[in-house]
């Protein structure tokens, strides 16, 4: 499935959440941790049960919530109607089972911490994907142990939050947080999991929201944070691989192809001699293009 983007609603908009949906966003999280002051988490959770649990509400999208840090079996309760997922869906009650196919939790800094919640959510009878924020100094030197839990789905990174924890300053280079951000992506494509990058705060900003994720891109990221929807298309785009990639990434692939049933080693495409990392890129670009929804054949 594509994580390009994945959008941040409050717990407490109703009717954002509502409009999540429209936005093309890939994963749509409803918050329930920053997004939401502490005297508003009952109301927040409740709301977040009403929408989950609506009939109406069945997007393409996939559907995440952030749990609270602190008390994030409250949540869980909260969400599935305070029994369990099995007594929610059934012909004694006629609400529906909530539709929940991840988790994400906040500043985690060790795989027990992920290991737990999974084991919250089985407890409850849920089996969601989980979403590992690491926005710590202590979660980033954790980060191959996070990645490498069983329940760990994908890696996320947050440098607000790190930058904050650090006492760095934050700068539009993004230098102080670079070390991170790299090691993040590294232990989440060590481990076979999803590398989701941090948020861009200026939502105005749209130039510079492309270039960060042209970067993010660059770095290994399979997708990025969007805190507005205005930001999910150029998020979207950024990570979609575009016909001239797909093409040569086509070219790469048949020619390996025939090498392969010609018993050839070595082979050329437009001039340029392949070798197994070129072959591995084209492989990449073809399922980011066909987890995109583009054909890439």
């Amino acid at each position: 499935m594509a994580r390009r983007s994945l959008l941040f609603s409050p717990g407490d908009r109703p009717e954002l959440m509502r409009k999540a949906p429209t936005t093309g966003a890939d994963v749509l999280c409803f918050d329930l941790e920053d997004a939401v002051a502490p005297g508003r988490k009952d109301e927040a959770r409740t709301a977040v049960h009403d929408v989950l649990a609506d009939p109406d509400f069945d997007p393409d999208a996939e559907v995440c919530v952030r749990l609270t840090a602190t008390d994030p079996a409250a949540d869980l309760d909260a969400l599935i109607g305070g029994g369990t997922a099995e007594a929610t869906d059934g012909s004694d009650d006629d609400e529906r089972s909530p539709r929940l196919d991840a988790v994400m939790l906040p500043k985690v800094e060790g795989a027990d911490r992920v290991e737990r919640a999974a084991g919250l959510c089985a407890d409850r009878g849920l089996d969601p994907a989980v979403f590992a924020l690491v926005e710590t100094a202590g979660g980033v030197l954790a980060a191959e142990a996070i990645a490498d839990a069983d329940p760990t789905d994908a890696l996320v990174f947050g440098a607000e939050d790190l930058a904050a924890d650090l006492g760095a300053t934050r700068t539009d280079e993004g230098t102080e947080v670079l070390y991170a951000r790299e090691h993040v992506v590294l232990a989440a494509s060590a481990a076979g999991v999803d590398a989701l990058d941090t948020v861009y705060t200026d939502f105005s900003d749209a130039e510079g929201l492309r270039e960060e994720t042209a970067f993010a891109l660059t770095l290994g990221y399979d997708g990025k944070l969007a805190i507005h929807p205005s930001q999910v298309d150029p998020i979207n785009e950024a990570f979609t691989p575009d016909p001239d990639e797909i093409a040569w990434a086509d070219r790469v692939l048949d020619a390996r192809d025939e090498a392969d049933r010609e018993g050839r080693g070595v082979f050329s495409v437009d001039g340029e001699m392949i070798d197994a990392p070129l072959v591995a890129q084209a492989e990449r670009i073809v399922e980011r293009a066909a987890a995109a929804g583009v054909d890439p054949r």
